[in-house]
């Protein structure tokens, strides 16, 4: 007997195998949406989200199994410390720009704007990511889902106001994200500000943190009390870290608690590509602001 779609393999798992176990997965899960059974649907899709990760690993990350790895491939979880004139230089286009836009959202966490994006990107990993790709980037992802649902591992996808399950403007996220994530609240902005601000600052007090890196650092510095501790224009990574724990400490509850409020109304109300690029009725009913980006005046 075939083992359960998502269920474990001997040794490490190839590409194509795990291609077939997230077809299995997606294909249980519209069984189980089908069926009512939401219990069943979670966790099938917790385990996907897994297989689709392990995907990523292996054909993306540079766990070894690249005999020729290109330049710029590297694990999501491990950036460049170093400044782009210590990097072998090969200008734009290393990577897919969508490719250059997960790692860099991975490195985020949160939800972010396309010209944070580009900064990260260009302070963490070699070359930089071409402004103008990005505009047209989320509406392409949706139209390639909408077309094939769930044919790539990730989509690049919008973030959803809490309010009208609308796209947040201005706001990318990543597919395989949990829904509560991708959601942006009152306190959204903020919040996900501070969680930027730890994990960049975890990252770069791995190494010597370039000049591209320490003033990518100072903007989140300058922006949190109690996080600049030295000369003006750079940033102790550990200080600013500590400085965004602290006043993420304030904010994480109740925002957490909007953001599943809202996730909770989307699992009921949305379709799968509702979730992922909001829903269009929504947004031309809505009438309220939208919430301010990347929460760098939202004190």
């Amino acid at each position: 007997m075939s083992p359960p779609p998502g269920g474990p393999a001997s040794g490490a798992p190839t590409p194509d195998e795990l291609e077939a176990r997230i077809t299995e997965l997606r294909a249980a899960v519209r069984r189980a949406v089908a069926t009512g059974d939401r219990r069943e649907a979670r966790g099938l899709r917790a385990r996907l989200r897994e297989a689709e990760q392990a995907w990523d690993e292996a054909v993306l990350g540079d766990g070894g199994t690249d005999p020729e790895p290109r330049r710029g491939d590297r694990d999501d979880r491990e950036p460049d410390h170093r400044g782009r004139g210590d990097r072998e230089r090969g200008g734009r286009g290393l990577l897919p720009v969508r490719d250059q836009v997960h790692q860099a959202l991975t490195l985020l966490g949160a939800p972010a704007a396309p010209k944070l994006i580009g900064s990260v990107y260009a302070a963490f990993f070699p070359g930089e990511i071409a402004g103008s790709r990005l505009t047209s980037l989320r509406r392409d992802e949706e139209r390639s889902f909408r077309t094939a649902p769930y044919a790539r591992p990730y989509y690049l996808c919008a973030a959803l106001t809490a309010d009208l399950l609308a796209p947040a403007r201005g706001l990318l996220t990543v597919s395989t994200w949990p829904l509560e994530r991708r959601i942006v609240g009152p306190l959204s902005p903020r919040t996900d500000f501070l969680t930027a601000a730890v994990r960049l600052a975890e990252h770069a007090g791995r190494g010597t943190p370039s000049p591209d890196v320490q003033r990518l650092l100072w903007r989140f510095a300058s922006n949190i009390p109690g996080a600049v501790t030295g000369t003006v224009g750079t940033a102790d990574p550990e200080a600013l870290a500590a400085a965004a724990r602290a006043e993420l400490d304030v904010h994480r509850e109740p925002d957490l608690r909007r953001r599943g409020s809202a996730a909770a109304r989307a699992r009921e109300r949305l379709d799968d590509a509702e979730r992922l690029f909001g829903s269009r009725l929504r947004a031309v009913r809505a009438s309220g602001r939208r919430p301010a980006l990347n929460g760098e005046t939202d004190r």
